[in-house]
């Protein structure tokens, strides 16, 4: 009887070239993945700095708001009677009040402008950030009309 020669798929060169492939395919899918999870990270942070720069422009609107009321920029003949930027001051430091990480905030008004003016500066720091340059800060002037 003659002698058969077993069936072969593949040349002996060729073996085990499939399992690599996929490897390479799962290497590159995991990579996308990492990918996918830093854009993610990403857009988490930025989405929370939106946030506090929000609750820092409606803290400083709330003092604008304030000083319309009382038709001046210069609130320290108004903070004698009653506070009003010591409290303001006071919420910003607050976290569970402003929603800001290490707030504070500070009133400056605009020496001899005419009309009257004021700048309006808010600063915190992220929790996820740390340094000496890692304070946010959100800023507005105040104008006041002429009476």
């Amino acid at each position: 009887m003659p002698m058969r020669r077993p069936f072969r798929s593949m040349p002996l060169r060729q073996r085990g070239v499939a399992l690599i492939e996929v490897l390479v395919a799962i290497l590159i899918f995991s990579i996308a993945i990492l990918g996918l999870v830093a854009l993610q990270a990403q857009a988490i942070s930025l989405s929370l700095e939106a946030d506090y720069r929000s609750r820092a422009s409606l803290l400083a609107d709330e003092l604008a708001g304030k000083m319309w009321a009382y038709k001046t920029v210069d609130l320290s003949t108004v903070t004698a009677e009653s506070g009003i930027v010591a409290a303001w001051q006071a919420k910003i430091a607050n976290p569970q009040l402003s929603r800001l990480p290490s707030g504070s905030g500070t009133v400056t008004a605009v020496a001899g402008s005419v009309p009257p003016a004021a700048d309006i500066v808010i600063t915190w720091t992220p929790p996820s950030r740390s340094g000496a340059n890692s304070a946010s800060s959100f800023s507005t002037r105040v104008i006041l009309p002429s009476l």
